[in-house]
């Protein structure tokens, strides 16, 4: 329909954002008031995501916070924790300051938790993945960039210290000379742990974002305009800065013209697929290029591709026979997600399935880590407690986006 066109023009493309970016330290601050009162209020994660509501475009809060089909399974998760009960033990002489560290993917974390990779963070705040890096590093926790971040990896590493514990997570596609691009940027930018993410072989069908027309970048519909109109700062901090994309995946792109052109130069055959190089097209490119056929032989390769620069983990696990094949293939890792709840409608919260991972792996920690928090559950320091009783490592993604998405651009608040 009429709303859902788009419209002949792109502010990027005619440059307006150059001009908007030095009216920026005036106007920003004005614009995100109202935000900064709301962080400043906060109490709890449930404070910080109707912050993020309030300030975010419609479309942009709503892929956040969506789950599949009916949101069942999204619901599943925070319900899941609700039903769990602690059972302290006490006059355990506990004398603070309190050791909260832990280890994960061989690497010293300072908090029982670490930050998991999530798409898109410049959708969210205009620092994108480099902000959420640099509290990470901050506050001594492991940082996980996402192949669909905003943010390339050698961006995110050049915002935080060499030797911080950093991991790159990949996506299952047919394109192999994609993956080794992607493993090539992560290799060559430091980080030293890999996650392949194998509950997404197929883009899950998340309403809220049809009925949004969600794009990345926006399109220019009259319904996206009106929805940015609503949200003042948020449309601020997209006009001003440069248009975002998936940034891993533009070089990758970027790349194969280069190799494509070298090859005509010296009059050689090229025989890899064509990639767009219009941000938008490669989004289509993308989606169309998870490959439901990969199977447990190409998670082997994927291993041996990596090769000996750090451990491997495989992300979307919820059976114990998958958790024992995983190890058997020569995962370092077993990461017990159902992504959110955003791909397969009805599946089991993690925390629910994590027992019987972990009796099948032998009850040894390092093959337990549940990635419930961007599952909407960890909302609480007792849920985190919760899955560490059950002997998994945590990461957070949904709550840390809504923070960003709140509108603070302090590292102390993330």
């Amino acid at each position: 329909g009429a709303a859902r066109a788009a419209m002949p023009f792109n502010p990027h493309a005619m440059g307006v954002h150059n001009v908007l970016k030095w009216l920026s330290p005036l106007v920003r601050p004005m614009l995100n008031a109202p935000s900064a009162r709301r962080l400043e209020s906060a109490v709890n994660i449930a404070d910080l995501r109707l912050a993020a509501r309030q300030r975010a475009h419609r479309m942009v809060f709503d892929y956040l916070d969506a789950g599949a089909d009916d949101e069942i399974t999204l619901r599943r998760n925070k319900d899941a924790y609700s039903s769990l009960e602690l059972h302290p033990r006490v006059l355990a002489g506990l004398k603070p300051p309190l050791d909260l560290s832990a280890r994960f993917m061989r690497s010293e974390c300072a908090l029982p938790f670490f930050v998991s990779p999530t798409a898109g963070s410049k959708m969210f705040h205009a620092d994108g993945e480099q902000g959420v890096a640099r509290a990470a590093a901050k506050h001594g926790v492991m940082y996980s960039l996402s192949t669909m971040g905003t943010s390339a990896p050698a961006e995110v590493a050049a915002a935080i210290p060499p030797k911080h514990p950093k991991l790159f997570q990949l996506y299952v596609w047919k394109d192999r000379a994609l993956v080794r691009d992607m493993l090539r940027q992560a290799m060559d930018n430091g980080f030293d742990a890999l996650a392949l993410t194998v509950d997404l072989t197929w883009y899950g069908n998340r309403e809220r974002d049809v009925r949004n027309g969600f794009t990345v970048p926006p399109a220019y519909t009259l319904r996206q305009i009106a929805d940015a109109v609503r949200a003042p700062a948020w449309s601020w901090d997209f006009l001003a800065n440069e248009e975002y994309a998936y940034a891993a995946v533009k070089l990758a792109a970027e790349g194969r013209e280069r190799r494509r052109r070298e090859s005509l130069a010296a009059g050689k055959t090229h025989d890899e697929e064509a990639f767009p190089m219009d941000r938008r097209a490669q989004v289509a490119f993308i989606r169309d290029a998870f490959d439901p056929s990969f199977d447990w032989d190409d998670a082997e390769w994927l291993v041996n591709e990596w090769g000996d620069r750090g451990p491997v983990a495989l992300k979307g696990v919820l059976t114990p026979e998958d958790a024992r094949l995983a190890v058997e293939r020569g995962f370092d890792a077993v990461w017990v997600s159902n992504h959110g709840g955003r791909q397969l409608e009805t599946s089991p919260a993690a925390i629910d399935v994590l027992p019987n991972i972990r009796d099948a792996l032998g009850g040894v920690r390092k093959w337990a880590i549940a990635k419930d928090a961007e599952e909407a559950a960890l909302r609480r320091g007792a849920s985190i407690d919760a899955a560490a009783a059950a002997a998994a490592a945590t990461s957070g993604g949904k709550k840390r986006k809504a923070g960003g998405g709140g509108g603070d651009d302090d590292d102390d608040d993330d």
